[in-house]
């Protein structure tokens, strides 16, 4: 009755059927990795959002320090005073409502002299041309106590590709937050990271629209699309099988009709 099953058709249907499975299988793993990988990212930031603050330089002492992943998001603290002449831009940031504009970047060199910190000051809006210089409001003058989160230097890697590094930008213009490039524009020695502003105290008069806090609820849809794989794995085996029973049914019904002998045909 099953004898079908050894043609060239129904092996190859069986055999894809049979490829298929561990394949769905390890893409709903895949999915709960992601799902398990956000969940850990968002308990991360969630404790580092809520920690007590603590002095930028207690956690990147050393210049062109590397932030590691556990650390990004912590609560910081500097005190010290603005070096506008080395401030920047950096361009293609959006803000909140997803506007095209500029971070604000600006040194600001440590009171206890133990080196220099890049400070994000906040987003503001495109100015006239890409090739001028936003209107930018001015840093405060003297020693300020800020608050913020430390983040990591960015890199085209740690983009994902989608920021690249390109040369012949605009004066103050820059793709990248990033200590070690500039170390060899200014030769300001640069603490590793930067401080992605929250507070400053004293409040300014004015200052760049602040970086709202990172999302750290939604864990995405990652474990659904594992459910829905390891689904696909249990209907691979069941549709088959469907597909058999038909194919033996259709055969069984066209064995059991009579055949029509050709003398017994009308002339």
């Amino acid at each position: 009755m099953y004898r079908f099953l050894l043609t060239r058709q129904w092996l190859i249907t069986m055999l894809i059927g049979l490829l298929l499975i561990p394949a769905t299988i390890k893409l709903g793993f895949w999915q709960l990795h992601r799902h398990e990988a956000r969940v850990a990212r968002n308990e991360l930031i969630g404790k580092a959002l809520t920690a007590s603050p603590v002095p930028f330089d207690s956690l990147s002492a050393a210049p062109g320090a590397a932030v590691p992943s556990a650390l990004t998001w912590r609560a910081v603290t500097a005190t010290g005073q603005y070096d506008p002449a080395h401030e920047f831009v950096v361009r293609k940031r959006t803000d909140s409502n997803g506007t095209l504009g500029y971070f604000v970047v600006t040194p600001l060199k440590l009171s206890d002299g133990k080196g220099t910190v890049l400070v994000n000051r906040g987003w503001v809006p495109s100015g006239d041309g890409a090739t001028e210089y936003p209107p930018v409001p001015a840093a405060p003058a003297g020693e300020v106590t800020l608050t913020g989160r430390l983040r990591a230097d960015e890199t085209t890697g740690s983009s994902g590709g989608w920021v690249k590094d390109r040369a012949g930008l605009p004066a103050r213009q820059f793709n990248l937050i990033n200590t070690e490039q500039q170390s060899k524009e200014t030769g300001t020695t640069l603490l590793g990271g930067y401080l992605e502003l929250t507070a400053t105290n004293p409040a300014p008069a004015d200052q760049p629209e602040l970086i709202p806090a990172p999302d750290h609820s939604d864990i995405g849809p990652h474990m659904a699309y594992a459910i829905q794989w390891w689904l696909f794995t249990a209907m691979i085996p069941v549709g088959v099988w469907v597909l058999i029973r038909r194919e033996a049914k259709d055969r069984a019904k066209q064995a059991a009709e009579p055949e029509v002998e050709l003398d017994a045909l009308p002339a």
